[in-house]
This record gives C-alpha cells, structure tokens and sequence, in this order.
C-alpha cells in the first residue's frame, strides 16, 4: 500500500458541500499526476479521521469518483485510483465550469448580427413595434391568472394539448372571425410561444434544406433566420408592396416552397399590398402549389377606417399559412402567438412543437382566454388604438416643425412606427450620434437583406409618451449630420 497524506483545508461556510471539496482535491490530485493509475487511496475511516469529518462524507466523495470512473472500489481491496485513466495530458480540475467549450460551434444564425436597442433608462428608445407595458391591465390580468392556477378541474400545471389551450383557441377563432374574416374552427389553429416560434414550425413543416423561400428584400430579419434552411430569394417591396410578378419570374425558372410576405403593414416600410397583387399572389400560389406564409403582427393598430382584410380571409385553396400575435395588444412577455392553417397542418406543426417545447404556458392561455371571452382585451385594444393615433399625430407633427427639411415622412393609416426617408443623409452616422446624445433608432440598414445603408429611418413612438417623443426629437434635431 504506498503512503499518501491527503492534505486538505475543508471550509464548511462555502456554498459547496464538503464531499464535494473533498472529491474535488482527489480529482485535481489524480489529474495532476500525483495519484497514479492503480494507486491505492486511504480508507473512508482513516481519510475521514484525517480531515475530522463524519464517515458518510468521504463515502460519498468517494461514490462521486466511482460514478466518475476516476476510481474503482473494491470490497476485498480497497480503493485505488482508475486503472484505464487516459494517457493524453488533462488539465487541472477547476471548481466552475470551463471557460471555453470544448468544442467547435456553428456560424451564427445571421450574417450580420443586429444592434439591439440599449436598456439604459436614460436612452429614449424609437423602436418600431414596441407596445406601452404601463396601460396593460395587469389587475385584470392577475385576478385572471390566479383563477386558472388554482382551477382543480383545469389541472392546468399538467400536460397539455401542444396545439394550446382549448379556451384560447376558441377565442383566437372567434376573433379572427369578428375582425379579419378568417373563419376557422379550434382545430385550425395553433396557440404558440410568440410569432417567431410559429415561422420556425412552419419552417420545420414546409422548408427543406435548400429549398427556395421568397421573402421581402427589404424585411423582418428574424423572419429570415426562422426560414433560413431554406435558399432565401429576396424580392423588391415598393408602394404596392411585394412584387408579385419578380415572384412569377422566379418561379418560372425554379420551383419555390413559400413566400413570406407582411401584406397589411409591410415591415418596415408600413405599405399596404394592393388589392391586385393579392390576388395575383393566391392564385400564383395555388397554380405552382407553394404556401404563403402571412405575418399579420399589427392588424389591431390601424387608425382610419377597416384595416385591409388579410390574405387569409381570401384563400379558398389551403395556401395560405397564417402568423398572428398577441404582443401588440398585450405584451410580449407573454409570448402569446397562432398559426392558421387547414387542420392536416395544423397537426404537423403541432407535432414539430411537441418535440421542441411540449406545449405553451396553459395558465397564462387561460387567463388570457378569460380577458378576451370577458371583452378586457378588446376594450384595452381600442384604448390603445386611441392613444396610439394621438401620439402618432404629435410625432408627426414635431417631425415635420423640427425635421421637416430633413426628413419626409411616409403617411399611413396604422403601425406603431414611421418610416421616414432623409435623402442626402448618412442616416447610420446621424443615428450613431443620436445614441450618443440620448436617442435610440433604427436606420433602414437593419432591414435590407444585401445589408447595404439606404436613407430611411424607422421610428417607432407607440411606447413613448408626448413628452418623452418631444425630448427625443430635440434629440435628433441637435445631431443631424
């Protein structure tokens, strides 16, 4: 039996528990080379004499290496340090996780990783899509919440239908029928965490590797990574729209699986695709057999008259994939999105979402199915509707007193943003200085699939209140280059 005196200063008020230091030591001995291969070590009742600790502490220190493989005990033997150790050089045990992976990563999901807005409070942040958290119904929300946690009958902390909460989907259904004209049963829709989810479903369902996806070359990219297994095909967008006949062209000369398209306010620029492309698109669509993927992530928002019916509500032929959201009118905490699409797809996506997260949260579905079946939501939607239209207008106003000989701004009729054009400007530059002086916005580059500068500004003003859009005008106008 060679000798070995184990030497170790135990500390009882660390986080980690003393078997744990004690193995540890072991370990970082063994790697060390201090402790070869088939050297015997001290027994549990000796080694726990040694350091003052109760037996059952070295046992178990000693049972950790033993699942490890670092040493093998033996009744009739004793304990000695693993026979088949590896011979290649290992490094000394640390007490936390390594610094870097052991192994190699893939590129990153995006050639070009965008900035994203800072957290600084001190920073007025424009960004386009952004909701006001303050006037959500929280009280409501919460008394909501509490009634589904503690529902027996629901058992709403168990498994779940990966399609969503029944109740949710009922509701999304009724809705979509009151409001957009897209009349689906329950079975027809998919409750997921948020849109994005729903486009890498889709994704996951309808896209195979290197199949071609045509999508708006001036964009949402996370859309794009979503789709991304597929060979993306950017296609212009000018103030009709996507242009369906670049689409037709396409398809002429290779065969497409989707296109994903923001009919009602295009993203970023807030067009609307004409009555004539939609049409063109359907039946395009439905001649080649490719789906349309349609994001409809504002309808709620709309200022003057009916928002533009969605493609779905014309789609007689089972193209159309249709992308909702619940963060607009909400929050996007919540992560509340849905899918539309005929049952038979409804169900493969549904089986691609049991694999990657079982199911969404059922308590937070049935909350929100209760506010939405008890009207809260509808009535906090057009709350917010009016007071978006209000801001809107002061922005619009104090863009054209401040900005006016710099900036035109595109008029629409909804969205939570403007998109702006500033020739003569590098918009990049005023928006860096912007940041600078205390104000946060996004410049059409973030959008553009070659990832070239254009002279466009997004500016959303939807979170901000009058004040605060003042402040950040004055902001801007200070810096213009």
């Amino acid at each position: 039996m060679a000798s070995w005196t184990f030497g170790l200063d135990l500390d009882e008020t660390l986080d980690t528990p003393v078997f744990l230091q004690i193995a540890r030591a072991i370990l970082e001995a063994i790697q060390a080379r201090r402790l070869k291969p088939d050297e015997r070590l001290p027994g549990t009742r000796t080694l726990a004499a040694t350091l003052g600790v109760h037996r059952n502490t070295v046992v178990a220190a000693y049972d950790e290496l033993v699942a490890e493989g670092w040493i093998e005990s033996s009744p009739a033997r004793g304990t000695f340090v693993a026979r088949d150790l590896p011979l290649a050089r290992v490094r000394r045990a640390t007490t936390g996780l390594a610094r870097r992976p052991g192994f190699d990563l893939l590129h990153p999901p995006t050639r070009r990783r965008p900035q994203d807005p800072p957290r600084d409070r001190r920073t007025i942040v424009l960004a386009g899509g952004a909701p006001d958290l303050e006037h959500v119904p929280k009280a409501a929300l919460a008394r909501a919440y509490r009634r589904a946690l503690f529902d027996r009958r629901a058992a709403l902390l168990d498994y779940g239908d990966p399609r969503g909460e029944l109740a949710l989907r009922q509701q999304i259904a009724a809705m979509l029928a009151e409001e957009r004209g897209v009349v689906a049963t329950e079975d027809e829709i998919l409750v997921v965490r948020g849109s994005q989810m729903g486009l890498r479903l889709i994704a996951d369902a309808v896209v195979g590797p290197g199949d071609r996806v045509a999508v708006e070359s001036l964009g949402y990219p996370p859309a794009w990574v979503a789709l991304g297994r597929g060979r993306l095909e950017p296609i212009p967008v000018d103030a009709d729209g996507i242009d369906v006949d670049a689409i037709a062209a396409l398809v002429e000369r290779a065969p497409i699986r989707a296109v994903y398209v923001t009919p009602h306010h295009q993203y970023p620029t807030l067009v609307v695709l004409s009555a004539a492309r939609r049409l063109a698109l359907l039946e395009l669509a439905r001649r080649h057999r490719f789906a349309i993927v349609e994001d409809d992530y504002d309808n709620e928002v709309h200022y003057r008259g009916r928002p533009v019916l969605p493609l779905a509500s014309q789609d007689r032929s089972g193209v159309v994939l249709y992308v909702g959201t619940l963060s607009k009118v909400l929050a996007p905490g919540l992560r509340l999105g849905y899918v539309v699409a005929p049952a038979p797809v409804i169900e493969r996506l549904a089986e691609h979402r049991r694999y990657m997260d079982r199911q969404g949260d059922r308590v937070v579905e049935r909350a929100v199915a209760e506010l939405m079946e008890d009207g809260e939501v509808q009535r906090h939607a057009r709350r917010m509707r009016r007071l978006y239209g209000q801001r809107r207008d002061a922005f619009l106003a104090l863009l054209d007193r401040h900005l006016g000989d710099v900036l035109r701004v595109e008029s629409h009729d909804g969205g939570m943003a403007l998109w702006a054009h500033a020739p003569g400007i590098d918009v990049d530059r005023w928006a860096d200085a912007a940041e600078a002086n205390g104000v946060w916005f996004a410049t059409a580059r973030r959008f553009t699939f070659d990832g070239r500068p254009r002279p466009y500004l997004r500016l959303g003003f939807a979170a901000a209140d009058e004040a605060t859009l003042a402040r950040a005008v004055r902001r801007m106008t200070d810096v213009v280059p």
